[in-house]
């Protein structure tokens, strides 16, 4: 997978800041085990260099960056050491032009119309948004990117468990970046277990799975009309007819033919249905492209090919 978009597949982006380079890969490892397979090892310590050449040798699982690159010359030497992406605070356009050269997926920090276009100009359509509570948040980058396009951002700064879930729904939003998953004083005390635990709660976050419908196969209009006046009978749901089905509610959905499942549908919503399907992809589960649906380029709806106790599987982008 190209390493960007593998950083979006992921969608959060761990800033660790290592300051014993033996802890590089019990860090790795951690973050493997909560189902994190990216880490962006910073350059602010002695250690950050030496840390990125271990887990690129030692956890092929990991895809690691260096980030706080600041110089071609960090740039070149991270490379060297195994760096599969570069993260900059700011817009160095020597290192953005040699990364484009050379292959390397590269997040320059971009917060002005400015930066944008200058670093568009040599290729960039991902950016790092830094810092994010300072330079405005969500409201800032969606101003950003309506003139611009299909850009996205990989927000740091004053994101955390409390906040992640409103970026990661957002259209604009690549992956979230941050070091409360990996905190230094975790790192330092030992626990990993802590970190695992971090990591698994914010792949849930930026999967955000929630359980939205379940559908009802009917043979006929006619059956459905029964069905659905049955539950509004019952529980007041109200009805709203519409081609293919009748909700009963939101929660309800009765098809008006035997429709996919032999049982019916089960409807998830997802905060991105493209990290949703590589994430169900790793654990042996595959979709139906034929069955996807669209809303210009942006797939919002598909199902699964597998079924559940009978019940086909349905995700909604949110």
């Amino acid at each position: 997978m190209d390493v960007t978009k593998r950083l979006g597949s992921c969608g959060i982006v761990p800033v660790v800041v290592l300051d014993k380079v033996e802890d590089a890969i019990p860090t790795a490892k951690a973050m493997l085990a909560g189902g994190v397979d990216v880490m962006e090892i910073t350059l602010r310590t002695a250690a950050g260099l030496d840390s990125i050449r271990e887990v690129a040798k030692n956890c092929p699982d990991m895809c690691v960056g260096a980030g706080t690159v600041v110089t071609l010359a960090q740039c070149k030497q991270s490379v060297e050491a195994g760096a599969k992406f570069i993260v900059s605070p700011g817009f160095n356009p020597e290192v953005v032009k040699w990364c484009m050269d050379n292959k390397v997926s590269v997040t320059p920090g971009c917060v002005t119309p400015t930066e944008i276009t200058a670093a568009m100009e040599l290729g960039v359509e991902v950016f790092k948004f830094f810092p994010a509570n300072i330079y405005g948040g969500l409201n800032a980058m969606k101003a950003l990117a309506g003139p611009f396009g299909n850009i996205k951002f990989i927000p740091t700064g004053g994101i955390s468990e409390k906040n992640m879930s409103e970026y990661v729904m957002a259209p604009f939003i690549h992956a979230v970046g941050g070091s409360w998953i990996c905190a230094k004083a975790d790192i330092a005390a030992g626990n990993f277990d802590k970190i695992t635990a971090l990591c698994a709660d914010a792949r849930s976050q930026a999967l955000g799975f929630e359980l939205a419908h379940v559908g009802i196969n009917c043979a006929d209009e006619s059956a459905a009309q029964a069905v659905s006046g049955l539950f509004d009978k019952a529980f007041g749901t109200g009805i709203k007819d519409g081609a293919s089905s009748i909700f009963a509610g939101s929660g309800v959905e009765v098809m008006k033919t035997m429709f996919l499942g032999a049982n019916g549908h089960i409807a998830f919503k997802t905060a991105n249905i493209e990290r949703a399907i590589e994430a169900l992809g790793k654990k042996g589960f595959t979709v139906d492209m034929d069955t996807a649906k669209y809303k210009g380029d942006k797939m919002i709806a598909v199902y699964i090919k597998e079924e559940f106790g009978g019940f086909a599987i349905h995700l909604l982008q949110k």
